[in-house]
């Protein structure tokens, strides 16, 4: 017996605080580090991704584990918003998420922007991710289709 089926469904209205309370425990301290946490700014960057209808609730045996972002740009997928429960991270459940994305979206080239200083990159590139850009906040990573 393998382990419980990740699943994914839209984030609505009734989501949003749950969801921007989530990025707010998952990116504060990182977004201090480098002197950008700003509350109402983090508020309208997710408000933006829910109003475009980009986020998702991430689900494991009927709880709400986190959220993520997708937004289909044609040759590729750019993911956006990935946080999970911190008391959940650290045991290979980021990596079940994106596997699991990956099969949703088969035979997709990936697009991602890291916060700079921030230990997602080592996880991103863990999964295939390489480095192909900088901006004055973010790194830019890409992972290539695979079959």
């Amino acid at each position: 017996m393998g382990q419980a089926e990740i699943r994914f469904r839209p984030a609505t209205e009734a989501d949003f605080e749950y969801i921007l309370d989530l990025s707010i425990r998952t990116m504060r301290a990182h977004l201090e580090r480098i002197g950008r946490f700003d509350p109402e700014r983090r508020r309208a960057r997710m408000r933006q991704h829910l109003d475009a209808g980009s986020l998702h609730v991430i689900a494991r045996e009927g709880a709400t584990i986190g959220c993520c972002g997708l937004y289909d740009r044609g040759p590729h997928m750019e993911l956006h918003s990935v946080f999970l429960e911190p008391a959940l991270q650290g045991r290979g459940l980021g990596a079940e998420v994106f596997a699991a994305l990956r099969e949703a979206h088969p035979g997709r080239a990936w697009w991602i922007e890291v916060l700079k200083e921030s230990p997602a990159r080592r996880f991103w590139e863990r999964q295939g991710f390489v480095l192909t850009g900088d901006a004055p906040f973010d790194w830019i990573l890409e992972r290539a289709p695979t079959a």
